[in-house]
C-alpha cells in the first residue's frame, strides 16, 4: 500500500482564493481592508520567519497587517497592555500573538487579553470552550486547518477511532474536541503514554502533535489509517516516521506541505470572518 498524500498546499490555495474574494468584497463595502495585528516578543529566528510569512500572505490575499514587535525582556504586564490596546482598537479585526513567548512571560495571561471576537488564532479559553461545546467561535488554526484538509479529501470521521498524540492547549486538546464533534471516538496520548505503540495500532486516524521527531513509528500504523503529522522539527522532519508510515497508511500529510499551509490559510479566513462579523 502507498498512501494518498493529503496536499495542504493545494487545498490551502483554494481556501486563500476564496478568502481573497471575501476580502475584496469587504473592502469594496467598507472602504478598508480586514486587518490582522501580529505581536512578536523577542528575536527568535523561527518566530520572526513565521510572522513574516503570515504578513506576506496577508498582503497577497488583500488583508492589511499591523506589526507590533517588542523586546525579549518585555514583562507580562507590558505585553498584556499591548494586546489589550489592540483588542480595543476598532481598526483591528484579528490579533495573532506569536507563540511561544519568552519563558518569563505568562503566556496564558497574554492570550486572555485578546478579545474573543478578535481571537482569530483560536488561543483563548473562550475559543476552546466554543470548540468543546460546539458553539460559534474561532477554531485554533492548526486543528481547524486539519479538519478542513480532511474534509477536502472527504475523509470519513464518524465512528472512527482517532488517536491524538499531544495535549497542548492550542493543538492537541482542541483537535481532539473537533474530532469528537465529528463523532469520532477520541483517545489522547502523549510522550509519556505507556505503550503508545499499542494505542496507535488501533487508530483509524492518527494526529501526531507532540513535537518530537519521528516519535510515531511507521510500523505502528494500522493499514489504511489516516495519518496527520502536525509536528515540525529541524531538518523538515515531522513527528511521524514518514517513509515507513506512508507504506501502510491510506492517507498521510507530508512535512512540509501538509498541515502548515492550512494553518495560515485558516488564520486569514478567520480574520476576514471577524471583520465581516464586526461590520
Amino acid at each position: 500500500m502507498s498512501a494518498q498524500i493529503l496536499d495542504g498546499t493545494a487545498v490551502s490555495r483554494s481556501l486563500l482564493e476564496s478568502t481573497a474574494e471575501r476580502a475584496r468584497a469587504f473592502t469594496d463595502n467598507t472602504g478598508r481592508k480586514p486587518t490582522l495585528a501580529t505581536v512578536l516578543v523577542g528575536d527568535d529566528p523561527a518566530s520572526q520567519t513565521y510572522v513574516r510569512m503570515k504578513r506576506s500572505r496577508c498582503e497577497r490575499v488583500g488583508l492589511s497587517s499591523r506589526a507590533v514587535e517588542l523586546p525579549a525582556d518585555t514583562s507580562t504586564d507590558r505585553l498584556v497592555e499591548e494586546v489589550s490596546a489592540l483588542s480595543s482598537d476598532a481598526s483591528v479585526d484579528g490579533i495573532l500573538l506569536q507563540h511561544p513567548v519568552p519563558a518569563h512571560i505568562d503566556e496564558r495571561a497574554a492570550f486572555e487579553a485578546i478579545a474573543p471576537g478578535k481571537d482569530v488564532d483560536g488561543v483563548t479559553m473562550h475559543s476552546f470552550a466554543a470548540m468543546a461545546f460546539g458553539e460559534a467561535g474561532f477554531h485554533s488554526c492548526t486543528p481547524g486547518g486539519i479538519l478542513r484538509l480532511l474534509d477536502a479529501y472527504e475523509v470519513p470521521l464518524s465512528g472512527k477511532r482517532a488517536v491524538v498524540v499531544g495535549r497542548s492547549p492550542i493543538l492537541g486538546k482542541p483537535v481532539g474536541m473537533l474530532l469528537l464533534a465529528r463523532d469520532a471516538t477520541v483517545t489522547y496520548c502523549h510522550s509519556r503514554t505507556a505503550d503508545l505503540a499499542a494505542a496507535v495500532r488501533e487508530a483509524d486516524v492518527v494526529v501526531a502533535a507532540v513535537g518530537k521527531a519521528e516519535l510515531v513509528r511507521g510500523e505502528w500504523i494500522k493499514p489504511g489509517a489516516v495519518v496527520v503529522d502536525a509536528g515540525y522539527n529541524p531538518g523538515n522532519v515531522g513527528d511521524v516516521e514518514y517513509a515507513a508510515a506512508a507504506e501502510r497508511a491510506g492517507y498521510i500529510t507530508p512535512v512540509p506541505g501538509g498541515v502548515g499551509p492550512m494553518t495560515i490559510a485558516l488564520l486569514l479566513e478567520q480574520t476576514v470572518q471577524a471583520a465581516e462579523a464586526k461590520a
